[in-house]
């Protein structure tokens, strides 16, 4: 088994779950190679890819001119008998991702590959598709949240991606049920896998005794909601409640969120950490009372599907409040394993954290309710085991072991 991951950039701190992916593969003894689109750009990485054995490969396409383009379908007729024929398939479609098809497919065919699998059905689905297609290798993707419900999503080409595919893959039962309606037959076959976690990298930690600590971990982007939090933090702090709230990432909103902070006073309550390695994230995590992540639709359709943070958050033992956007509900389930609050409310956010901070009788049970659902549910080495399941279902894989069959 020698599956092709493909992905629009690589590495990225903010896709853990790709990593935790390929290390379950490997660990289990597949062979996988990473495909990228895009060099990184990110200044921070997780320790965990440093365990990553797979070979990275960039398909680089920056500077493209046509007699690059020439040369490359040139060279790459002698591996592919069928391109030419297969180019077809490639009208009207943007000329550096088909020079990236090209690439990936003879490296594909080279590499001795049977399987190309791409996260997110963007850019790299594209690519993976028209790649399948010139090397007669059969494809499959996993679709998250952005790549379904951002406002540019083009409806035609996602229905045309799910159909190609020998199988396709969502993160949580609200994207099945979505993509199963608005796409019909071809979603058909789609199946929905959990992200998953090493679990002994996130041990449980009783948050009985633990500082009144809040921490909130994600990019500072509209749909994590964080200014939702800021304003509830003021509340907390108008009540009188003792708390001091650190904020873990990166992204375009910092500057907001700072103005945020100093205009409602909150600078010695609140602080932007920046982004942390994963050991020190999860250190941060599970040492605070509280957990929040109080997501929200964004206002171009762009949302979490199911947060990795709040599954580690969940497994390390730190109780959550969180909302009911797409599949967060599956996981945390109001007054079992956390507290949820709707979204956009700093009101309700406040009040829940207010419980979680003030009762150490709700942390305990909470928290052991949600590690138990991630034990159950989130197991990245019978996550993955599924994942080849599905990978051979589609053909060009050796049939899954009967260890996986009995894990699935």
């Amino acid at each position: 088994m020698k599956v092709a991951y493909v992905v629009k950039r690589y590495p990225r701190y903010s896709e853990t779950f790709v990593v935790n992916e390929i290390l379950a593969h490997e660990a289990a003894g597949v062979e996988v190679g990473i495909f990228s689109l895009l060099p990184p750009e990110d200044g921070h990485f997780q320790d965990a890819i440093s365990r990553v054995r797979a070979p990275v490969t960039y398909l680089q396409a920056k500077g493209l001119k046509a007699s690059d383009l020439w040369a490359t379908l040139d060279e790459a007729g002698e591996d592919l008998p069928n391109l030419w024929g297969a180019l077809e398939e490639a009208r009207g479609g943007d000329v550096r991702q088909v020079y990236q098809a090209v690439l990936l497919a003879r490296e594909a065919r080279r590499g001795g590959f049977s399987h190309l699998h791409a996260h997110f059905a963007t850019a790299s689905t594209t690519v993976a598709r028209l790649a399948a297609r010139f090397a007669g290798l059969p494809y499959s993707l996993t679709a998250h949240a952005k790549d379904i419900f951002h406002e540019s999503v083009d409806p035609e080409d996602l229905r045309r991606k799910l159909s190609d595919a020998a199988a396709s893959v969502t993160v949580s039962d609200f994207n099945l049920k979505y993509l199963r309606e608005r796409y019909g037959r071809a979603a058909d076959g789609t199946r929905r896998i959990y992200n998953g976690l090493e679990l002994e990298r996130f041990p449980y930690g009783d948050p009985r005794h633990r500082e009144p600590g809040i921490v909130a971990v994600g990019r500072l982007v509209e749909k994590k909601g964080f200014a939702d939090l800021v304003e509830a933090c003021a509340l907390l702090r108008d009540r009188g409640v003792r708390f001091r709230a650190r904020i873990v990432g990166l992204g375009d909103q910092e500057e907001h969120l700072r103005s945020l902070i100093k205009s409602r006073g909150l600078r010695d309550l609140v602080d932007l950490a920046g982004p942390l390695p994963q050991r020190e994230m999860a250190r941060v995590v599970g040492g605070a009372s509280v957990f929040a992540a109080p997501c929200v639709v964004g206002g171009d359709g762009n949302r979490d599907g199911l947060p990795t943070v709040l599954l580690e958050a969940m497994a390390l033992g730190t109780p959550c409040v969180s909302t009911d956007v797409t599949g967060i509900p599956e996981v945390l389930r109001h007054g079992e394993t956390g507290l949820m609050v709707p979204q956009r409310d700093p009101a309700a956010l406040a009040g829940a954290l207010e419980r979680l901070l003030g009762d150490a009788a709700l942390r305990v049970r909470l928290a052991r309710g949600a590690r138990r659902l991630i034990e159950a549910e989130f197991d990245v080495s019978r996550n993955a085991a599924i994942l080849r399941e599905v990978f051979a279902s589609g053909g060009g894989l050796e049939e899954p072991s009967a260890r996986e069959a009995t894990l699935a």
